[in-house]
């Protein structure tokens, strides 16, 4: 299977590999060229920015939580009609699980891909030291094949030229273009890194200024000459996504809005591969739940920036408290759990009413739970059997603040180079499950077979 690709990374984080990525993406869709947008690790905000630019669903590839085959078979999935596959790494090139394992890094999916790697250099402070950095990149893994250089945050285009002649004179890699500093190129952040672009927001605005610059100082054709030099991939052998009919296509009812979009795209088509409907509905704006819904997923978000627009909306926290007491099956992660607490104590101390299942309040703390977990669930559930193990991960501000002692976790999170001690994690109350750790159902695929299962033995719609 030949599918043009090409890893977008950097030596560190904040290198700009976002605008660099988003933009390639962008200016080749201008150009009429299906692109498949993907990115490494458990990051939520960056491909919302992809799935704009190149008018399709963005991709996660994480090597820690997924095996190696499973990779493979997501991007080949995903990438196989595509004229050029483009994958954002993240954090430095070599940055995995721990100091002395790569595993999950940039650099494991390139290894995993056989993909080439586009190196993204901020040389805003360096002209001939990058040539330096360069080689020492190059060589670091010889398994990676860095094949080019963009230059990020240039003072002028003589700048662009000395770092380009010492790159191509001393490493011997082309330097395929460069983007200025400039104000126009900057993204704005908060907490969690970017704003999604689910917000309201000049996101259309920034992408376009991104594109045509992009087009303008960077060789188009070459980087598309790099990504097909990307050897062909073996056929997909194992594909967990192969559609199982089943009698009953239940309804599952998706949080998506501004407040909650934390969701792996891979989740709802598995899903839908073992039998469901995925209905979309809006905790913010919704009076009601989609008709003849027989489960509902709350993923991640912000619930935290909206949280007045949640406690306004008594309809939808009345008709999820009705669903709750008729046996719908309800599965909640991070921001899901936090919305399904009595109250979300934002950054100004101002409680706000949400839903109310779990006991005590979720408050923001500023500090920040961040990480890969290894997970042991400790009961039977809609999703699991008692003693089962995935991989997930951690990223919040928030506590959960009163929760009972008697109240049943969902997990034992063992202990892992991110955390020393073994702890607890979420509750399982009846038809509710609820975590703060995310999941990529990819893991284990029976867990979305498990769901769907469950969704159509259920009690149904109350209404």
């Amino acid at each position: 299977m030949q599918i043009p690709r090409l890893i977008i990374a950097a030596p560190m984080s904040g290198s700009g590999k976002t605008t660099i990525a988003t933009a390639l993406m962008a200016a080749f869709t201008a150009r009429g060229l299906r692109v498949a947008p993907f990115k490494v690790g458990p990051d939520y905000i960056d491909p919302s920015y992809h799935s704009v630019a190149a008018n399709r669903a963005s991709r996660n590839l994480d090597a820690w939580m997924l095996s190696s085959q499973r990779v493979r078979v997501l991007f080949a999935r995903a990438a196989r009609d595509a004229d050029i596959a483009l994958i954002e790494g993240v954090m430095g090139l070599f940055d995995g699980f721990s100091g002395n394992d790569d595993t999950g890094s940039t650099a494991h999916i390139a290894r995993i891909l056989e993909a080439p790697v586009l190196l993204v250099l901020d040389v805003s402070a360096m002209a001939r030291s990058a040539a330096a950095i360069v080689q020492g990149i190059r060589d670091f893994d010889p398994r990676v094949r860095i094949v080019g250089v963009i230059s990020n945050r240039v003072g002028s285009e003589g700048h662009a030229r000395m770092v380009q002649d010492a790159i191509t004179t001393e490493v011997g890699l082309p330097v395929v273009g460069y983007l200025k500093r400039e104000d126009v190129l900057n993204l704005p952040e908060r907490h969690l890194g970017l704003i999604p672009t689910q917000e309201p927001g000049c996101w259309r605005a920034w992408l376009d200024a991104a594109k045509e610059k992009i087009a303008t100082t960077v060789n188009l054709d070459r980087v598309l000459e790099l990504a097909r030099m990307a050897p062909p991939l073996a056929e997909i052998e194992d594909d967990p996504f192969a559609s199982k009919a089943r009698d009953t296509r239940p309804v599952i009812a998706v949080a998506r809005d501004a407040a909650f979009n934390f969701l792996y795209e891979d989740n709802l088509d598995l899903l839908r591969a073992v039998g469901a409907q995925i209905a979309f509905f809006s905790p913010l704006n919704d009076r009601a739940l989609p008709r003849q819904t027989r489960a509902i997923y709350l993923c991640g978000g912000f619930p935290e920036i909206y949280a007045s627009e949640l406690a306004a909306n008594v309809a939808m926290r009345t008709e999820i408290r009705a669903a709750f007491r008729a046996g719908i099956l309800i599965y909640a992660e991070c921001g899901g759990l936090m919305y399904f607490t009595e109250k979300i104590v934002d950054a100004r101390h101002t409680a706000h009413t949400m839903v109310g299942i779990l006991p005590g309040e979720s408050v923001m703390n500023g500090k920040l739970t961040l990480g890969y977990r290894v997970a042991r669930a400790l009961n039977n559930s809609c999703l699991w059997r008692a003693g089962e193990i995935i991989r997930g991960h951690e990223f919040h501000y928030s506590t959960w603040e009163n929760r009972p002692r008697d109240l049943a976790p969902a997990y034992e999170l063992l202990p892992s180079v991110f955390q020393t001690e073994t702890r607890f994690d979420g509750a399982s109350i009846g038809n509710l499950f609820a975590s703060y750790v995310h999941l990529h159902f990819l893991a284990r695929p029976e867990l979305a077979a498990r769901f769907v299962a469950a969704a159509s033995a259920g009690k149904g719609d109350p209404r």
